[in-house]
């Protein structure tokens, strides 16, 4: 992209321009997600830390996972799963590999026989970053157990101080120990499959119609209702996304991630005791659902609201999506020239609604729904340890 047009604003909107402009890029995609999702995750669980194990769990949690679930697709997907899987393709269907299965539609079905296995096998190899993220909270437990010698929640959280207890700490590295052997006989299991798709898959109708559940489930579960199919595909399919030829983190990959490190932050938290298990279910939802879907709705609806009260239109397309900057260089263009205007003037216009439409839902993301969310639930645990001593001293 030429960035000419935006080396010619003033300082402050120059980089937020540049920011909003990298988030949109193939390469800024994960690392915007990541720092988004490591600043609603993180900064409030730091800023709101009850002790020195409490702050250095969740710094090894989130920075692990987030650097996992986000930078791991660009590596393991595209960089180790993508060469290995595809080695048995031409060059010319290797770059397909990368394309969705609908825009393969105009292949003929020996061509699309071929690529199907082959995506499938690198989404079934790729789903180690759930698995990891699953197995993270486990070793969190571990981690706080071989460090700091705690296991116990009322501690960790500086609810109570209470004495270890070592038959509870043996419990807990039992069983992390377990689950996070359990995860790795199910990514073998995975990985195997993977490998039997890749070599046997185009030869197989049994293989090639697991494959196409696999890249396009909602197609095979509702043929003929295509809005649920449509919503199925995105929210659950572990085809990844396409971005410039490479392969990029899709929805539902995300949505995988969610769903199957919920069951690691849930079983996790009640090893160590009740109260942990009832801070991650009042805290995991709305966390979980804002990384999926919430903050999507957010920003459509924001810009919902703009487009209702006629702010911002010159950035917000009919269908609420926003055009790149490189895009805002023609439509300065184009308004200078029918305006009679300079074109720097009219991109210095166009790029402070941009940055308008781009940055208040980032913002939120982090400022509000983090901060509101990791306060909400260390006010609620304290609040409930404190109503059960109370109940336990009047009986």
């Amino acid at each position: 992209m030429s960035v000419s047009l935006i080396n010619t604003l003033s300082n402050p909107l120059k980089t937020a321009s540049k920011f909003v402009s990298y988030q949109e890029s193939a390469s800024g995609l994960s690392a915007s997600r990541l720092i988004q999702d490591t600043g609603t995750c993180l900064a409030p669980k730091v800023t709101f830390s009850r002790s020195k194990e409490d702050l250095a769990e969740n710094v090894f949690l989130e920075l692990s996972e987030n650097a996992i679930v986000y930078l791991g697709p660009a590596v393991l997907g595209e960089k180790i799963a993508r060469k290995i899987f595809s080695k048995g393709l031409n060059s010319g269907e290797k770059e397909l590999v990368a394309k969705s299965f609908k825009e393969l539609s105009g292949m003929t079905p020996v061509v699309r026989k071929k690529i199907a296995p082959v995506k499938a096998a690198i989404a079934l190899s790729t789903m180690l970053i759930p698995l990891a993220e699953f197995s993270l909270s486990y070793l969190k437990n571990l981690f706080t157990l071989k460090v700091f010698n705690k296991s116990d929640f009322q501690n960790i959280a500086s609810l109570e101080k209470n004495e270890e207890n070592k038959e509870q700490q043996e419990r807990v590295e039992k069983s992390a120990k377990h689950k996070i052997g359990m995860a790795g006989a199910i990514y073998g299991g995975l990985l195997g499959l993977s490998i039997l798709m890749a070599l046997r898959g185009k030869d197989s109708k049994k293989l090639q119609q697991l494959s196409e559940f696999i890249i396009t489930p909602g197609d095979k579960l509702f043929r003929k209702n295509q809005k649920r199919a449509s919503f199925v595909n995105k929210y659950f399919s572990q085809d990844f996304n396409s971005e410039n030829g490479k392969l990029a983190m899709s929805k539902g990959q995300l949505t995988a991630c969610v769903g199957i490190g919920g069951l690691g932050y849930f079983g996790s938290s009640a090893d160590r005791g009740k109260e942990n298990l009832l801070e991650t279910a009042s805290r995991f939802p709305l966390v979980g659902f804002y990384i999926i879907t919430g903050g999507e709705l957010f920003d459509k609806g924001f810009k919902k609201l703009l487009n209702k009260f006629g702010y911002c239109k010159d950035v917000i397309n009919k269908d609420y999506s926003s055009p790149n900057f490189k895009e805002l260089e023609k439509k300065a263009a184009e308004l200078a020239k029918s305006n009679k205007t300079n074109i720097s003037k009219e991109f210095k216009r166009l790029a402070g609604q941009k940055v308008l439409v781009a940055g208040v839902p980032y913002i939120f993301g982090i400022g509000i729904m983090g901060f509101f969310v990791a306060g909400m639930t260390n006010y609620f645990t304290r609040r409930r340890h404190k109503n059960f001593i109370k109940q336990s001293s009047s009986v």
